[in-house]
């Protein structure tokens, strides 16, 4: 009678840990969601300086993160700032590299991606200046806009409108903001401000604004934002 109650004890360990192991895949989670990449280098608003120059416009530059769980592979993906073009590199390492222009803001960020699903995993946006030859100062980098975003329909309340956007530079010297905002393509100056926003902007009812920011700093740089529009209601 012992034997048969020790032998049923061992069939429902063995059983508990066979379920055991097939609920646990190793990392915790059952889930194929890709783990959140956290960007390494180049680091976030800086100067990069570890770039091989290859020509007189143009440096080879490295670009490391840190390696996620249920991922396949990585799109890294870089952009021009000033062009606003992008470029995707895929790689099943935690690194790559790409040849970009010499004193240029670029903006970077990961995705980590699955075979088996579609879902992906976006890490932050850094933004960094790839360094050039013979220059003192940075220009910062372009606002980034934040609302109204590009093409939003907003509701005016009492006939007014919030506008905001971020800024930073590697210099840390910002010292103001001018806000252009108009109903045609070529908006005019509106304001200039020291905040991140631009707050109880006056507007019509069913129509669209097109407004940018350009960025200054103190010693005399300057950057814009690009054309954006929105729709008022």
């Amino acid at each position: 009678m012992k034997k048969w109650i020790i032998f049923a004890l061992m069939v429902i360990a063995i059983a508990g840990c066979k379920k055991k192991k097939a609920v646990d895949n190793g990392t915790g989670t059952t889930s194929t969601t890709p783990g959140k990449p956290i960007l390494i280098t180049p680091a976030q608003n800086s100067i990069c300086i570890s770039g091989v120059v290859v020509s007189a416009t143009e440096s080879q530059v490295l670009f490391t993160w840190s390696s996620t769980i249920n991922t396949n592979s990585y799109d890294l993906v870089l952009k021009n700032l000033l062009t606003n073009t992008s470029t995707t590199t895929t790689t099943n390492d935690t690194k790559a590299s790409a040849s970009l222009l010499r004193n240029t803001p670029y903006s970077w960020y990961v995705s980590a991606k699955q075979n088996s699903s579609s879902t992906t995993t976006q890490s932050d946006s850094w933004k960094f200046y790839n360094s050039g030859a013979g220059v003192v100062t940075y220009a910062p980098f372009p606002a980034e806009i934040v609302a109204p975003t590009y093409g939003q329909i907003i509701t005016a309340v009492n006939g007014k409108i919030n506008l905001s956007w971020k800024g930073s530079s590697v210099d840390g010297n910002i010292t103001g903001y001018n806000v252009f905002l108009g109903t045609t393509n070529n908006p005019p100056f509106a304001k200039a401000v020291t905040d991140n926003f631009y707050n109880d902007v006056a507007v019509t009812a069913n129509t669209i604004y097109y407004w940018r920011v350009v960025t200054l700093d103190s010693n005399g740089n300057y950057t814009d934002s690009g054309l954006y529009q929105f729709k008022t209601q």
